[in-house]
């Protein structure tokens, strides 16, 4: 029996962008196509139109999101010479939440409620922790590449998944008073991201 251990890591990445690549083809023919019959009028089909734009408003953020992610592990990965056991299970469970992400898009594709937008981040908020929990564990076994990593690099590198994670969980309580700004808190990820390259940089 072949040792989890012997999965060479670029097989692993490879699959984690298989894994990505469908989630985001899953979320894109789950959009919902109008009907639009020969007889319509040229209003008729605009308006059927632009019925769907709340549904491409969450494609599109669900889109960033996952485009994150992936860009996340793989400035992770990127760092990491080794595979290990643990890290393997904990990376095929992050994958398993990112194949989450594209049916909690397509529950939200069919209704606004609360408790769907709830489940949707609850989602992308145990993702974004997984992620943190991948490097913690790569550091604790000493897997990463470049041993001349300042601490604050590596600390940096664990709240790649942690301030996400906080916004995601965050908008939960703000959806109970207004689901839609709760959804536009999201952009905050992106800032973040940008700060922290710089950052990763200086330190």
């Amino acid at each position: 029996m072949v040792s989890i251990n012997n999965v060479r890591l670029d097989h692993v990445t490879s699959f984690g962008d298989a894994i990505f690549a469908f989630s985001i083809t899953f979320i894109a023919i789950s959009i919902e196509i109008p009907q639009l019959p020969p007889n319509l009028s040229e209003a008729e089909v605009t308006n059927r139109l632009f019925q769907l734009i709340p549904q491409f408003e969450i494609y599109l953020t669900s889109f960033a999101v996952i485009g994150i992610f992936w860009i996340k592990y793989h400035l992770i990965f990127n760092k990491i010479k080794d595979s290990h056991a643990v890290m393997l299970w904990l990376n095929l469970l992050y994958l398993f939440f990112v194949t989450l992400i594209s049916f909690g898009t397509a529950l939200r594709f069919e209704n606004n409620y609360v408790s769907t937008f709830a489940l949707y981040a609850l989602i992308l908020t145990i993702t974004s922790l997984l992620l943190s929990l991948i490097w913690i564990h790569a550091l604790r076994y000493t897997l990463l590449k470049d041993d001349n990593m300042t601490q604050r690099q590596k600390k940096l590198y664990i709240l790649q998944g942690i301030f996400p994670a906080i916004i995601f969980a965050g908008s939960i309580g703000v959806a109970f008073i207004n689901i839609q700004f709760a959804s536009y808190l999201w952009i905050l990820i992106i800032p973040f991201q940008i700060i922290f390259k710089k950052r990763t940089k200086l330190s």
